[in-house]
């Protein structure tokens, strides 16, 4: 991190700061704003404990009151309206006005904000995000002769995660789409028959980690998903 070690300088506006990404690379700015909305369903998720099981009802405002707050600040300072899309969540902000239109594979992330509850998927704001992050105007989306997805700076360019594939599933109700997205993960695996932390956008044998369980079990979870669903035609 910058600045011996704290990083670059936030106006305290109501988010909450992550130095560091879940991918644990450093942050450009430090509201990482997936983070910010999973902390606010979470937040959420832990009143509602705290109120029907454990009968805190002291620490679940405390809870409430934080989600509140966060949430507040989200709608305030992290819907920018973008040239091309219109409004969208920014991946990262800083309270000045400073933002990144990007996205990074690792859950949370924009894209997945609906499969962690923090959004509704017809939400018009995601869905703007949504066609950003899988777009050239995402700096981190890779697109080539084997497949194409979302990376990041963790290990670099051109390297696409099958867990923003995955992710991609998840958040659609378009079949086509989704069986897509099946066989993308299908014809990527190296012949190995896991999912792998990255792959080459020109050459599937070229990965990081052939064993990645965090991916492994979201492809297995896409797959029950569907199955659960009634919509097992689309693994055929």
């Amino acid at each position: 991190m910058s600045n011996g070690g704290y990083g670059r300088p936030l106006k305290p506006v109501g988010l909450i700061n992550s130095s560091f990404r879940p991918s644990d690379d450093a942050a450009t700015y430090g509201f990482l704003i997936p983070s910010n909305l999973f902390a606010v369903i979470s937040l959420k998720q832990l009143a509602e404990i705290s109120n029907k099981v454990t009968s805190d009802k002291t620490f679940a405002k405390k809870c409430t009151d934080l989600a509140n707050e966060v949430n507040a600040a989200i709608q305030k300072y992290a819907i920018i309206e973008h040239k091309k899309y219109g409004k969208v969540y920014a991946f990262e902000v800083d309270g000045f006005g400073n933002a990144t239109f990007m996205d990074d594979a690792n859950v949370p992330s924009l894209l997945a904000l609906p499969y962690l509850g923090s959004v509704e998927l017809n939400d018009p704001i995601f869905q703007n995000t949504r066609k950003l992050v899988w777009s050239d105007d995402n700096p981190y989306f890779f697109k080539g002769k084997a497949g194409e997805g979302i990376g990041g700076p963790h290990v670099g360019y051109d390297m696409v995660w099958p867990m923003s594939i995955i992710m991609r599933a998840m958040t659609s109700t378009d079949h086509k789409e989704i069986a897509w997205c099946v066989k993308t993960l299908r014809n990527t695996d190296a012949e190995t028959g896991f999912m792998h932390e990255t792959f080459h956008k020109d050459d599937p044998k070229n990965f990081t980690r052939s064993w990645f369980a965090w991916a492994n079990t979201l492809f297995g979870e896409l797959i029950l998903k569907l199955v659960n669903e009634g919509k097992t035609d689309l693994l055929e």
